[in-house]
């Protein structure tokens, strides 16, 4: 069963288990993606996947110890303790074998006692060569399983071991990771449409040089990774990000304020939801240098004379169409809570838009940092909400407001 909205605020426990493939190696991509997004992910291979994969490396990108024993932690249970502990069961590959035996109930390693002991969603990503795949047998475990309830996620058609080719190719590893979290985390924003803005704004001087800010794109980034893993369809207007996007959302590129303006406002007409997490600067040269700024011609001193850039929040809010939700953010180097609440107060009122988020930043606080503390104001000022933890617990928390 999917969780509800407010439970999927925090990382999730994944248990990923690896069988006896050579697709395990595209695993250690999924493991990565699963741990960069903020979920506790524990490994069980099995001893035949680590001919395939060896264990320094699944312990280094799940940054957590590799379980292969079915003896080992025997004062903990640790044989069912991780399948009750699990959020989610995800098998990546999974050989015929595994199916064969999963199908059967078979108990005779870790991975297939801690299956049988979790009550958690399982996951199944076949790998396998195309006759094996087409195989009877392999074909009425497969039913079987789904009729139990097991999820699967491929196999794909494409290029297999050697020179064959066919049914029965892994799928890809953000596919795996899509498809596992949509088991777990609420579908509660699907069918809605998101526009996020992200990043900090550059303003150019010259062809070499810019006004910015210290903004990597983060929050916003996780904003978009929890919309489209909650069902929406998202659209992030990114603005000189440091951090990947998501797979799964549509992606414009910006640069400048002027550049994010206009394509924000575009991708908002047809949005349900608006949420403007980028930074976005104040103010722009008022002209900017054909050729690089050369210090010799300028002395000890260059003097700079900016003008003011449009207001992108409250222009959102002006030309929103009925039933358009739209969040702002107000990033203040105010340490004292209560006049930083103060301060959001201020803005929302003045932008007049439905919800603001409101955060601390300054020098080791808010920017480029995995984690944020935030509070919630409503358009009337009030206090809807705090979150504070990993960027994409609070981007949770902060979509919770939509349903």
């Amino acid at each position: 069963m999917a969780r509800s909205s407010l439970e999927a605020r925090s990382g999730l426990n994944i248990v990923v288990g690896i069988t006896g493939g050579i697709a395990a190696y595209k695993t250690v991509s999924v493991i990565r993606t699963l741990v960069l997004a903020g979920h506790d992910v524990h490994v069980i291979a099995t001893e035949a996947a680590l001919r395939f994969v060896g264990m320094p490396t699944l312990e280094a990108i799940s940054r957590n110890p590799v379980h292969t024993d079915l003896y080992e932690g025997v004062a903990q249970v640790r044989h069912v303790a991780l399948g009750q502990a699990a959020d989610l069961v995800l098998i990546a590959p999974a050989t015929a074998n595994t199916l064969a035996k999963i199908a059967a109930g078979m108990a005779d390693d870790l991975l297939g006692n801690t299956i049988l002991a979790s009550n958690a969603p399982v996951v199944l990503a076949p790998a396998m060569h195309t006759e094996m795949w087409a195989n009877k047998a392999t074909a009425a475990n497969v039913a079987l399983l789904r009729e139990r309830g097991f999820l699967f996620i491929g196999p794909a058609v494409g290029q297999l071991t050697g020179d064959d080719s066919g049914a029965g190719r892994l799928a890809e590893p953000d596919d795996i990771v899509a498809a596992a979290l949509r088991a777990v985390i609420s579908q509660d924003l699907r069918g809605k449409s998101i526009v996020i803005s992200a990043g900090g704004t550059r303003e150019a001087l010259d062809p070499v040089r810019f006004i910015g800010n210290r903004s990597s794109g983060k929050q916003g980034v996780a904003l978009a990774q929890a919309a489209a893993a909650r069902g929406a369809a998202v659209t992030l207007v990114a603005a000189n990000l440091e951090v990947p996007t998501p797979p799964s959302v549509s992606v414009l590129p910006v640069s400048s304020s002027a550049e994010l303006q206009a394509a924000i406002q575009q991708a908002a007409l047809s949005a349900d939801v608006v949420i403007m997490a980028a930074a976005v600067s104040d103010y722009r040269p008022a002209a900017v240098a054909e050729g690089k700024i050369k210090k010799e011609s300028q002395g000890d001193q260059l003097t700079l004379t900016l003008v003011k850039n449009p207001d992108v929040l409250a222009a959102l809010v002006t030309s929103r169409r009925a039933g358009q939700t739209v969040i702002g953010f107000a990033a203040e180097t105010e340490t004292d809570s209560e006049r930083l609440v103060q301060l959001g107060r201020d803005k929302v009122a003045r932008k007049g838009c439905d919800y603001l988020v409101v955060n601390s930043v300054g020098w080791s606080a808010g920017f480029a940092t995995d984690s944020n503390t935030v509070v919630i104001l409503n358009g009337a000022g009030d206090i809807v909400g705090e979150a504070a933890g990993s960027k994409l617990s609070v981007a949770h928390r902060i979509l919770d407001l939509l349903v």
